[in-house]
């Protein structure tokens, strides 16, 4: 049996039934044998302020040991303002820190984006791209996720749509197969 990555997975909306969470428990539930999928919540880390992470609050130290002890991350993210939310900018700069122990340096990632709206959060997930760039983190770039009209993707339940389903599985069976090819590089 190949080896099992755990991935951390981010979601950018704090709202626990967001169409986003939604796609993040998807995901889980579709992913590969060769992945564990686990929700790192962001929702509590205070703003990022370099004075407190002198002595790191306990929210920072928790977070940055579950992304660093993570294979690889997985970023599910709406769009706020053609960008992404507050919150997942937050946690980006939070694992970042402290300059030269970044929790993000060289883990296998993807994005996926969604949204009620028609463009299917295209610019957070394009922003977001840019931040892991300087993270060094090895982004998939195919298949592009970007999950327009999301709120009819579930029913009442929270489970996916049929018609869904094939897009999330070609993604997240993709994701498989780049997070086993960097991490066997």
């Amino acid at each position: 049996m190949s080896k099992v990555y755990t991935v951390a997975v981010l979601v950018g909306s704090l709202r626990k039934q967001s169409i986003n969470r939604k796609v993040a428990l998807a995901l889980a539930e579709l992913a590969p044998a060769n992945l564990k999928l686990n929700i790192v919540e962001i929702g509590d880390l205070p703003l990022y302020n370099e004075d407190i992470d002198v002595a790191p609050p306990a929210a920072y130290s928790t977070f940055r040991n579950q992304v660093s002890s993570s294979d690889a991350v997985l970023f599910v993210t709406p769009e706020y303002n053609r960008s992404v939310p507050a919150p997942m900018k937050n946690a980006i700069d939070v694992g970042s820190r402290p300059y030269g122990k970044s929790a993000w340096s060289g883990k296998p990632g993807a994005v996926i984006s969604a949204s009620p709206g028609a463009i299917g959060g295209f610019g957070a997930n394009h922003h977001l791209r840019q931040s892991l760039v300087f993270l060094d983190v090895p982004c998939m770039q195919q298949p592009e996720a970007y999950l327009s009209g999301a709120g009819s993707m579930f029913d009442e339940a929270g489970k996916l749509s049929e018609a869904t389903r094939p897009f999330l599985q070609k993604f997240i069976d993709a994701y498989g197969a780049w997070v086993e090819l960097h991490k066997k590089a």
